[in-house]
C-alpha cells in the first residue's frame, strides 16, 4: 500500500475517524499496527474499515489481506445447503440494478444461439461483474441457451444458463427413474453449440431433445461433427412463460 504513511500517521488519522464515529474501535494505535503488520493480531471490523479509509483502498482488497475474499460469498453460499426454503441474494425490499449493454456489445453477440458464456464475451474483453456477478468463470464453465434454442424445453428454458463440468465428458448409457436424473450435455458442434441429451453409438452422437419441444433428433459423427464439452451440472432459468430480454439479467445463481 505505497501511500506513504508511517505507523505514526496511521494512527493519527484512524484517531480522526474514531472521533467522527464516536467510536474508538476505529482508533489504531502505533503498536497494535506493528502487531498486526507482525501477523500476530487480526483486526476488527472496525479497524479494516479505517484501514481501507486510511489506506484508499476498497474494504474487500483490504479484507483479501486477511484471506478473506468477498468475491467467493455468493457462491459459497450456495454450495451450502439449507433444510427450509429461503431468499438468496439481494434483500426482498432491494431490487438489484440492471445494467443496459452498449450497441457494439449487443451486436457482437448472439443472444438467439447458445453459445459459451467465455465465448460471448470475448470481443467485448470480459465479463460483466453486474451480468454474472454469481458465476466464477475462473473455476467453472458456462453456457447460455439461445432464446431460439427449444431443444430441452420447457425442462430447460431458452435464455437459461448452465453450469458445465468439463471433467464429465463421457456420455453415460443407462436407465434413469426420471427425466431429471438423466444426464444432460453441453455439445460444441461445427457450426455453434448444442445443450442436450445424449446417446453415443458407433462413433455417432445422437441429439436428444424433450419430447415436448418437438425438436428433431440430430445424428452427429464424433469428433469430426460434434465433440462433448460436458455435463451440465445447474441450471440457472426464469419460468415464466415468455422470457424478458436476456440482456437485462443481472443475478444468476450458480447452483
Amino acid at each position: 500500500m505505497r501511500v506513504r504513511l508511517s505507523t505514526r500517521d496511521v494512527e493519527r488519522l484512524s484517531q480522526k475517524i474514531a472521533q467522527e464515529k464516536s467510536n474508538q474501535e476505529y482508533y489504531i494505535s502505533h503498536a497494535w499496527l506493528t502487531d498486526i503488520e507482525n501477523g500476530e493480531f487480526t483486526p476488527s471490523i472496525y479497524k479494516l474499515y479505517s484501514l481501507s479509509v486510511i489506506y484508499k483502498r476498497n474494504y474487500d482488497e483490504i479484507l483479501a489481506y486477511f484471506g478473506i475474499h468477498i468475491r467467493d460469498i455468493g457462491r459459497e453460499q450456495l454450495s451450502l445447503p439449507l433444510p427450509r426454503t429461503h431468499l438468496i441474494g439481494e434483500s426482498a425490499g432491494r431490487a438489484a440494478p440492471l445494467i443496459a449493454l452498449s450497441d457494439e456489445l449487443r451486436a457482437s453477440i448472439r443472444f438467439e444461439q447458445t453459445n459459451l458464456v467465455s465465448r460471448m464475451f470475448h470481443q467485448w474483453g470480459e465479463i460483466p461483474v453486474a451480468l454474472l456477478k454469481h458465476l466464477d468463470p475462473r473455476r467453472s464453465v458456462y453456457g447460455y441457451i439461445g432464446t431460439e434454442d427449444f431443444t430441452l424445453d420447457p425442462l430447460i428454458r431458452p435464455g437459461s444458463f448452465v453450469e458445465i463440468d468439463a471433467k464429465q465428458r463421457t456420455v453415460e448409457c443407462s436407465n434413469w427413474p426420471n427425466v431429471f436424473d438423466r444426464p444432460i450435455y453441453f455439445v460444441e458442434l461445427r457450426d455453434g453449440y448444442a445443450c442436450s441429451w445424449c446417446e453415443l453409438k458407433d462413433k455417432q452422437l445422437f441429439l436428444v431433445p424433450y419430447p415436448q419441444s418437438r425438436s428433431q433428433v440430430r445424428q452427429l459423427r464424433v469428433p469430426f461433427d460434434a465433440e462433448i464439452i460436458g455435463r451440465v451440472t445447474a441450471i440457472s432459468m426464469r419460468i415464466a412463460s415468455s422470457p424478458p430480454d436476456p440482456v437485462k439479467l443481472t443475478r444468476l445463481p450458480s447452483r
